[in-house]
């Protein structure tokens, strides 16, 4: 169901991949809302995802560029605009990635140079990118900018790994440019906590499945989908959200506000009773 809650409105979305990226089903929410989106990513990104799909269904241009790279960066803004006609409304940072986590070092043994990679992927890039808009006044009055974080830059969670560095920084610049950018042109900046979610990033974390269980029985709602996200996202672009700023927003059906479930209690005293008998059998 529309309600018609970006109509009118432009943006861009980062970091589409596929169907099961969060950005693919904000742009998508986006569009019935009535927005009209530019699609990028990088290349090789856009090489192996299906991108092109989905900017057959959102009737949006795919600008190809690295967050990482400045250069990139302006073109996109450069090009965007140029297709619009003008500034944009809204824009979603959805990019995230641990070179570390994918080749199996563990946070007491990290390489550096991966490390470095991680914090500018997932972090320094927001930064770029919003001082990049602001450079080139890409955004209206009342624009909205939206990143993804997740708890893990609050509250330890096993495996990980250098990613909670990399998301505790992104929440950290989007309070420092909300004020900058908030005090110029109204412009909000927030992050939105998600629940863990099976995209092709999130599942690369070791022991995602358990972690998503974990997740699963602990929150009073259960684990928020991708969809449920973009929902979530698509208010925040709106005009009903126009004084929040500078929040990291959790969206997690609860979870953030838990200690211990009675699910999760059950499972954990099963274990104690299956050890339990274990030690006895010995």
């Amino acid at each position: 169901m529309s309600y018609h809650l970006l109509k009118g409105k432009k943006g861009i979305i980062f970091g589409a991949l596929n169907e099961q990226s969060i950005a693919w089903q904000v742009a998508e929410r986006a569009v019935e809302e009535g927005a009209e989106i530019v699609l990028t990513n990088m290349a090789v990104s856009i090489r192996m995802g299906t991108i092109d799909k989905l900017a057959e269904k959102c009737h949006a241009p795919v600008i190809p560029a690295d967050a990482t790279s400045v250069s990139d960066l302006e073109n996109l803004f450069d090009r965007t605009m140029e297709h619009f006609g003008g500034r944009i409304d809204f824009i979603l940072h959805s990019i995230g990635s641990s070179p570390n986590v994918r080749k199996g070092r563990t946070y007491d043994d990290l390489n550096y140079d991966f490390f470095q990679k991680t914090l500018d992927i997932s972090a320094v890039s927001f930064h770029k990118m919003i001082q990049v808009a602001r450079k080139k006044d890409a955004l209206n009055e009342w624009g909205s900018i939206v990143a993804l974080s997740y708890i893990a830059a609050q509250r330890t969670l096993y495996g990980y790994n250098d990613m909670a560095d990399a998301k505790a920084l992104l929440e950290s610049i989007a309070r420092s440019f909300g004020y900058i950018y908030g005090r110029e042109k109204k412009i909000r900046i927030n992050t939105v906590s998600q629940s863990p979610t099976p995209t092709t990033a999130g599942s690369g974390v070791f022991g995602f499945d358990g972690l998503m269980d974990f997740a699963e029985r602990m929150s009073p709602l259960g684990n928020a989908t991708a969809a449920d996200c973009a929902d979530f996202v698509i208010t925040l672009f709106s005009d009903l959200t126009k004084k929040v700023t500078m929040q990291n927003l959790y969206h997690d059906g609860g979870f953030s506000s838990m200690g211990m479930s009675r699910n999760a209690m059950a499972v954990y005293n099963k274990s104690l009773e299956l050890e339990y008998q274990d030690v006895q059998h010995k």
